[in-house]
């Protein structure tokens, strides 16, 4: 265009003019009024019979194989806070676009007006019949911990927070490369953490199960470096078990103070806090070990710029933006960890498979050609999905959680139909002006 453009105002103008990103379509063939007698009365009493007799059969005879439902209270939604449910739905809308597009997962957006723990965990109970898996989406810290856990302890279908698994997943496989780059073993390496909620609380945990000594991890709230010495200890510890295991399993070195004190001397510093540029300072960046590793995941604008960490003496940098190198975006992730538990109808996402799906995605850039400013796919490294969808289907097989049995070729292929189909449709159904695209999309190409 010659002009940059103003993505929030052209959102609201295009959300006006299609009013919704997504809406359900039918996926069975109308020829006649003759097939009514078969999709609905009286042929569907016969299905609906079969599966009051073995519910295990709406997997098979109905959409629910392949359908997830997207749960939020909108009380933290991107980096808007406590906006509500209402406004929650845009985002969800999202959210479920990128679900299909990438994974070919059907996903349903469902704001919810409750807030209390146990009244939302219910709500999930009583949906549950109908999906074969569970999103949580943008819902305040520690409730979210708080619900992850519970749900996953009480459902038989996959739940997943995206802020704390996601975030975890895709930082994870970004940090598998960085250290490759860097010389570094993820068990050796000091990590310092700016920012104790669901995306920090969650890395540390999964980089824990990866193999990471937690005496090794520094970790820093908006009072300070986490350790058993804090004044509100106890607080914690009735409050916010999850920051509370930290303050008592990290810092092996007892370090107080706040930001600088803790990233001195680290390799790898990792920052998901608020969008505020010049919170990491380049003079802290200096103190780092040698060639250190910066991630700086706050969105829209990261917690010091990448250039600012370079000068400092960074020697590999992401961000959680699109128009910077290597952006840990939670969307490389989340549709194909689905697909691939959809696909096994696994009863849960284990770390294990989280894992193994950070670690496809490590492998997959490494083939590509690993460097400093490409540690992790891209989105438009549409091959990618297929791969990670079939490593976690084959680590939900090896732990024992799938229902089915797939081996990583089968799932491989099985992945790559679903997700071909879904981009084939939307093609197709855009070429043909089903779906038009509106002057103003025109203008930006």
């Amino acid at each position: 265009m010659g002009e940059e453009v103003d993505y929030g105002k052209l959102a609201v103008s295009l959300a006006r003019y299609y009013r919704g990103k997504i809406s359900t379509f039918v996926r069975v063939p109308v020829r006649s009024a003759k097939d009514f007698a078969i999709w609905y009365t009286p042929g569907v009493a016969q299905v609906s019979k079969a599966i009051s007799r073995d519910p295990n059969l709406s997997f098979e005879l109905t959409w629910r194989w392949n359908t997830v439902a997207i749960i939020t209270d909108g009380t933290r939604v991107l980096g808007l806070g406590n906006i509500g449910p209402e406004a929650a739905m845009a985002v969800m809308e999202g959210k479920a676009l990128l679900f299909k597009y990438l994974g070919g997962v059907d996903a349903i957006p469902l704001p919810i007006a409750v807030k209390d723990v146990d009244k939302i965990v219910e709500f999930v109970k009583w949906v549950k019949p109908g999906f074969a898996g569970i999103n949580l989406e943008d819902i305040e810290s520690p409730k979210c911990f708080f619900l992850l856990d519970k749900l996953r302890e009480e459902l038989d279908i996959p739940v997943w927070h995206d802020d704390q698994q996601g975030t975890a997943g895709v930082t994870l496989a970004a940090l598998i490369n960085a250290l490759k780059l860097t010389g570094r073993k993820l068990r050796g390496s000091k990590i310092a953490f700016v920012g104790a909620g669901a995306a920090n609380i969650a890395i540390v945990r999964l980089l824990i199960s990866a193999g990471a000594d937690p005496g090794n991890f520094v970790v820093v709230d908006s009072k300070g470096i986490l350790h058993p010495g804090r004044r509100d200890i106890e607080y914690l510890e009735k409050n916010n078990p999850w920051k509370y295991w930290i303050a008592m399993n990290t810092n092996r070195e007892g370090r107080i103070g706040g930001i600088p004190e803790a990233v001195e001397g680290c390799d790898v510093l990792i920052s998901a806090s608020k969008p505020q540029p010049g919170l990491i300072r380049k003079e802290w960046v200096k103190k780092m070990a040698e060639d250190p590793i910066v991630f700086a995941l706050a969105n829209p604008d990261p917690e010091i710029w990448p250039w600012d960490a370079k000068e400092a003496g960074a020697k590999v940098v992401a961000t959680g933006r699109s128009d910077f190198p290597n952006q840990v975006n939670n969307s490389l992730i989340f549709p194909s960890v689905f697909r691939g538990a959809l696909d096994v109808r696994s009863k849960k996402i284990t770390d294990g498979m989280v894992i193994e799906a950070a670690k496809e995605l490590a492998r997959y850039t490494e083939e590509k050609g690993l460097r400093e400013d490409y540690i992790v796919p891209k989105m438009t490294d549409w091959e990618v999905y297929p791969r990670v969808a079939a490593a976690t289907a084959s680590k939900a097989c090896s732990e024992g959680v799938a229902r089915l049995k797939l081996s990583w070729e089968e799932e491989y292929n099985n992945a790559w139909k679903i997700i071909s189909q879904t981009r084939e449709i939307l093609e197709i159904l855009t070429r043909s002006n089903v779906i038009i695209v509106s002057p103003e999309l025109e203008k930006i190409g």
